[in-house]
């Protein structure tokens, strides 16, 4: 049996070797002038007045794969949400707060709206400049959990309702899925930028849908970085066994 898989492996990887080697020999020359995609790429962007291309390619060219992404990482987290919910043998064990020192506070509640705005303005600027809903979903989650390290776990819980943020991260999913309807809808095909006006190049309201797919992969990053957080830290600092932490 175990020589039968390996000679299944040995013809799997000798025959993605070989198409591995095939497309590399048909690359053009490192530092050549010639970049078929990239060229179709910024011209597309351009067409549908995207000003940032990489949201162009993410949101709109091809946003049907950055649909299976989020679906990936959706996946994730609500496996990790079940592996560690709370089991029959654990309890919960209020936390006590911590003395916290001072610079470590004041630095963390100042820092904490700046990061925020932060991740809100790359989350909302995606279609303009460099950024866009992944990293700014990340940025504005982790925002939220500098009150964690300059107050509190309690108070960290009072920003962060569980259920808001969950019921959030569904909804964006479904909102990217709608959008994708629609467009069906509409008579184009799935995910299409064709719904919305195209707008004015290089302003807020430019790239058709593109805003609004990055602003649902923002709000569906954001909620589920909080989720997964929430869970691990609950383990951490919450959950504890029967007989013992």
């Amino acid at each position: 049996m175990n020589r039968l898989r390996l000679a299944l492996l040995a013809v799997g990887g000798a025959g993605l070797a070989a198409l591995l080697v095939a497309g590399c020999l048909d690359l053009p020359g490192f530092g050549g002038k010639s970049h078929p995609y990239g060229t179709r790429a910024v011209h597309a962007s351009l067409t549908r007045h995207t000003a940032n291309t990489i949201a162009s390619v993410n949101f709109d060219q091809r946003a049907y794969d950055t649909l299976g992404e989020m679906s990936i990482m959706f996946a994730a987290v609500l496996g990790c949400v079940v592996l560690l919910r709370q089991a029959r043998d654990e309890h919960r064990e209020q936390p006590q707060p911590a003395e916290v020192a001072r610079p470590v506070r004041r630095y963390a509640l100042i820092v904490l709206p700046v990061a925020l705005v932060t991740g809100l303005y790359v989350i909302a600027h995606g279609q303009l400049s460099p950024g866009g809903g992944f990293q700014g979903g990340v940025v504005a989650a982790t925002a939220l959990h500098l009150l964690y390290l300059g107050a509190d776990y309690h108070a960290l819980e009072r920003v962060r309702p569980l259920t808001v943020f969950e019921t959030s991260d569904a909804l964006a999913v479904s909102a990217y899925l709608m959008l994708g309807v629609a467009g069906v809808l509409g008579g184009t095909a799935f995910l299409a930028n064709t719904l919305l006006p195209y707008g004015t190049f290089n302003t807020l309201s430019s790239g058709g849908a593109v805003p609004l797919l990055n602003a649902a992969i923002g709000i569906e990053v954001a909620s589920a970085v909080v989720v997964l957080l929430a869970n691990f830290l609950d383990q951490a600092v919450e959950i504890e066994e029967e007989h013992g932490s």
